[in-house]
């Protein structure tokens, strides 16, 4: 939620929106619901909280059609000790924003606002709402409406306050039908109808300012309220004082009051729309139904004193609170590198990338071509430059759209990629027809048309190239155990460091090939050729194989097992069909064809089952070695209230398509002497999987400084959040535990 700017509030006001948000411990501007914490709003009928639940509700007992009124209305239900705000915030705040999109011939109107209730924050006070509440909107449904049903979409953002101060918002959809009636909502509009002010003449009221005060003088209130205490609700931010003590009196049926003035005020009106109301009866939701009066005023205003120089001490107080929170020690373990650092950790990390199983056939295909032309230096160089330029372009350009998509709202981490079941399932088909020709079950030559053949052949650079490319897309989901610090900063750089850092993991792989391209010690170190070459290209391809496997079970986790055998069946019918377009003769063309039939017609029956990613629901509780141990699954909530009850938390930040991850789960987290110690400490252990796309993950790891997973960390009460390495050992484990 931006901050109001000073064209619609006064200076005054702007300062003291920003003094009581910081008194109400620094207001992360910015920061969206829980649950809410990526890009835009989902769209729903609810949204929830730890503070709040709010839903769109409607009410129309009588139908919608035109000519109708229709009530349709936020239902705030906060958490205890919780509040929102009326149209005057008080002394901090802002007022709940609501936002609508109808079709031609609907309107709507303005909220009509219950009667608030007061909360005092030390010296400050604010008007609000805290329990329940409906802020109801009337819908006026025109002579020229049609349809069968009122689509409403409501866009609405909500400040949501205790002690801190947490914006929210939410988009909300909700179709209400012309016939018949809409009704289950009636008891909270009842509710919020009964609490609203009534409107009520200003004959014989008056106020009249006076330096410092402003009096207060109001006729025919209602008989039952002599002798009560009022709270006085004007509807102008920033007038009076709110948490200044102040006077009032009763006068036979006159009621009189002494309001202190703000200094600052921006306004100074003619006549003054304002709200009074028996002060905070007991309970929660909104106050008891006020009287509303616009009264006029008589005299001349006060000069309002200039914006103080100087800060006053408490919102200096805050200031400096706010400057210490800021500068705190960022979790142990996050990302305090340099720049420097970054880079050289993007070098050294990219040149692991060449061990992993998946990427190491095509880099050993690539170098096995030198033992072939040895002397041919300036094709070797080539080569390996057009390799190079293709590994370091893919990755600025992967890191290019990683950086996009996050400037426009989407929460996204490294490896955003694999969170797709149809890039998982491109992928393994990918890598089936790779094994396939490592393994001599065909030749890209002997299926393609010659012409395009022969291109390969013709341009063996452009082919270096392209292997860079798919080098790039085979590893990016195995950067982060090497130099998951050095992208968790990248992300937060500027766009030129960023990139950088992502074209230097680039450098860091393709180096290997491009040292061996032109470094002539190298290529003559390579075995002399012979057949060891064809038995050697046909092993690679069981890495390949096996990386489909992978792919397989991480599409498994995504689209379940229904989207794991569609992907399966589909593979099969692909190696049938590539093993036809190798034969020769007549069967080729009716296998050929037969194959490329059954393949369509399975994408077609099948397909939406492999790239459908399913509901995502909490998982079970799984146990461990240790009898009494178990992992959770973890969300922000199940955090917060373990470390409520004092217990220390460790966090496992996992996903299925993560190599790293799965090893660490099945050695150093499956240690039984390692849980055994956990248990002895009362550690909760929590499980954050992020498989899919999960905004609230994404969000933890950007608040350690990572990126990508594996991130494994410890929490406890009272102590910075310490982060282990991405390769996890039981010592290093140990020695965490020992600090708690």
């Amino acid at each position: 939620m931006p901050m109001p700017s000073l064209s619609v509030f006064s200076a005054r006001a702007a300062l003291r929106w920003l003094g009581s948000c910081l008194l109400a411990a620094a207001l992360p501007l910015g920061v969206a619901a829980q649950g809410l914490l990526g890009g835009p709003a989902a769209t729903a009928t609810v949204v929830q909280s730890d503070q709040a639940r709010a839903e769109l509700v409607a009410h129309a007992p009588d139908g919608a059609g035109p000519g109708q009124t229709v009530w349709v209305g936020l239902q705030l239900t906060h958490a205890p000790e919780w509040h929102t705000y009326w149209k005057n915030a008080g002394d901090s705040g802002l007022p709940t924003e609501l936002r609508w999109t109808l079709p031609p011939g609907v309107s709507a109107g303005d909220i009509a606002w219950p009667t608030p209730r007061k909360f005092p924050i030390g010296n400050l006070a604010n008007y609000g709402y805290d329990g329940t509440v409906v802020l109801p909107v009337p819908l006026t449904v025109g002579p020229d409406f049609q349809g069968e049903a009122i689509a409403v979409q409501l866009d609405a953002a909500w400040l949501v306050c205790r002690k801190e101060c947490i914006p929210e918002e939410g988009r909300f959809v909700l179709s209400i039908p012309v016939q018949g009636s809409t009704g289950s909502s009636g008891a909270a509009f009842a509710a919020s109808f009964a609490a609203a002010p009534r409107n009520q003449s200003a004959a014989g009221s008056l106020l009249q300012p006076e330096d410092g005060f402003l009096n207060v003088s109001l006729a025919r209130l209602p008989a039952d309220w002599r002798g009560k205490t009022l709270e006085f609700y004007p509807e102008i931010t920033g007038l009076i004082e709110p948490g200044s003590p102040w006077t009032q009196a009763w006068d036979g049926d006159r009621w009189t009051a002494r309001v202190p003035l703000s200094p600052h005020r921006s306004d100074s009106p003619a006549q003054l729309a304002l709200v009074v109301a028996e002060a905070n009866p007991p309970g929660q939701g909104p106050g008891l139904a006020g009287a509303r009066l616009e009264v006029p005023v008589q005299g001349a205003w006060p000069a309002p004193a200039p914006l103080p120089v100087a800060v006053p001490d408490a919102l200096q107080a805050a200031l400096d609170a706010n400057a210490a929170r800021v500068a705190a020690p960022p979790p142990s373990g996050a990302s305090t590198i340099t720049l420097g650092a970054a880079l050289l950790g993007a070098l050294l990390g990219g040149m692991l990338l060449n061990l992993m199983p998946c990427v190491f056939p095509v880099l050993a295909i690539k170098v096995m071509a030198f033992a072939k032309h040895a002397n041919d230096r300036a094709a070797h160089r080539a080569n390996g430059l057009a390799y190079t330029a293709g590994v370091v372009l893919s990755f600025a350009a992967l890191g290019g759209l990683l950086l996009g998509l996050r400037a426009a709202g989407e929460q996204l981490g490294w490896g955003f990629q694999l969170q797709s079941p149809a890039v998982v399932a491109g992928l393994a088909v990918l890598f089936t027809l790779i094994g396939l020709n490592l393994a001599g079950l065909f030749e890209f030559g002997n299926i393609v048309p010659s012409r395009l053949a022969s291109l390969q052949a013709k341009n063996p650079t452009a082919d270096a190239f392209l292997t860079g490319v798919l080098a790039t897309a085979i590893a990016s989901p195995c950067t982060a155990p090497f130099m998951g610090a050095s992208l968790g900063l990248a992300i937060g750089l500027p766009a030129t460091q960023a990139l950088a850092v992502f074209a230097v993991l680039g450098l860091g792989m393709a180096l290997p090939y491009l040292a061996a391209s032109w470094i002539p010690a190298v290529a003559r170190a390579l075995p002399r050729p012979g057949a060891w070459m064809d038995t050697f290209r046909r092993g690679m391809a069981f890495p390949m194989f096996a990386t489909v496997v992978w792919l397989l079970w991480v599409l498994g986790q995504q689209s379940g097992i229904d989207g794991a055998a569609g992907l399966l069946m589909l593979l099969v019918v692909l190696a049938l069909l590539v093993w036809a377009l190798g034969l020769r003769g007549r069967g080729r063309a009716v296998l050929a064809s037969l194959s490329l039939a059954g393949l369509a017609w399975l994408g077609w029956v099948v397909g939406p089952s492999v790239t459908r990613l399913q509901e995502s629901t909490p998982g079970p509780s799984v146990a461990t070695a240790v009898q009494g141990v178990s992992w959770q699954a973890w969300s922000p909530e199940v955090q917060a209230a373990l470390l409520a009850e004092g217990r220390p938390v460790f966090v496992d930040f996992t996903a299925a398509w993560c190599v790293t991850c799965q090893y660490n789960k099945r050695t150093t987290l499956a240690d039984a002497d390692l849980l055994g110690d956990m248990a002895g400490k009362n550690v909760a252990l929590l499980r954050a999987d992020w498989t899919r796309r999960d905004p609230a993950v994404t969000a933890a790891l950007a608040g350690l400084g990572r990126n990508g997973v594996p991130v494994y960390a410890i929490y406890k009460n009272g102590q910075t959040p310490r982060v282990l390495s991405e390769v996890l050992s039981v010592e290093e484990v140990r020695a965490a535990l020992s600090r708690l």
